[in-house]
């Protein structure tokens, strides 16, 4: 599939397809079931050009479990959701229940990752308020047994559907995105910038706003542990712009009528390639 989008915003970094299949296609990159991983280490791969899978065994963290549209599955954290309430707040080493637990997962974490568990990753003020984090999240179990990450580049838009595509951009590129996904809507916050994990602001943050009749973009990579896993593979500085296709196709057909063709843009890029 082709993008006059890439073309003209010059991206360093190769556009994705997210797809939903009943079908694992051939020669792909999957984390081991019951293993855990970063959705991000997989991103890092489809953006450099392999095809990425999840399934319901193979998602790698329950966050990316979530985020990925498998349904809840922080009620599979070690200790429970509330255990994962207080990882994500103030740390389960402050609860006798969070206690047990974290001995019960010692054996199987990292040094840093148990420290997490213990004293928590302090992203939300208190345990309540992860709770109403939780429950305002869009959380949908896909009827679907895969989802894909592939290059846009070899996606067959004859045989595959993505339902989301994905961009990495440094400011630049996110600015010119965000202009050109607001350049023919009446209103102006055609673009969402939640507080999520890096995969929901790809996975069901996006998933969800392309139920919608006017599809909105999500402004994504607020979530440090996501930049920290997506910056040691790739090294740059980028956001994520996930684009649900209806929209996808919408500002595609906008590209040549646009800023993109003047000459602002076009001195933009002149100073970046400086």
């Amino acid at each position: 599939m082709k993008s006059t989008i890439a073309e003209s915003i010059h991206f360093t970094h190769e556009p994705i397809g997210i797809l939903f299949s009943n079908s694992k296609p051939e020669n792909v990159k999957q984390f081991k079931p019951g293993k855990w991983g970063c959705v991000m280490f997989m991103l890092a791969a489809a953006v450099k050009g392999e095809t990425a899978v999840f399934d319901r065994e193979t998602f790698g963290c329950q966050g990316g479990g979530t985020g990925l549209g498998f349904g809840n599955q922080y009620k599979n954290f070690a200790g429970g959701e509330e255990c994962f309430c207080y990882f994500l707040s103030v740390g389960n080493e402050c609860w006798e229940t969070g206690r047990q637990a974290a001995e019960c997962v010692k054996p199987y974490l990292r040094p840093d990752a148990f420290e997490d568990f213990l004293y928590g990753e302090r992203y939300k003020k208190s345990p309540e308020l992860v709770k109403k984090f939780i429950q305002g999240l869009p959380i949908v179990d896909i009827p679907h047994e895969y989802v894909i990450f592939k290059p846009l580049k070899d996606i067959d838009s004859q045989q595959e559907k993505p339902e989301v595509v994905v961009f990495l951009g440094d400011m630049d590129q996110i600015s010119a995105l965000s202009i050109l996904a607001n350049y023919h809507r009446e209103t102006t916050d055609n673009v969402i910038f939640p507080h999520a994990a890096g995969c929901m602001s790809i996975g069901i943050y996006a998933f969800n706003e392309a139920k919608s009749e006017t599809p909105r973009a999500v402004l994504g990579l607020n979530d440090i542990s996501a930049r920290l896993s997506l910056k040691r593979l790739i090294k740059d500085d980028v956001m994520s712009f996930a684009i649900p296709y209806q929209l996808f196709v919408e500002m595609e057909e906008n590209v040549e009528e646009s800023f993109l063709k003047r000459s602002t843009w076009k001195d933009l890029i002149k100073l970046k390639n400086k």
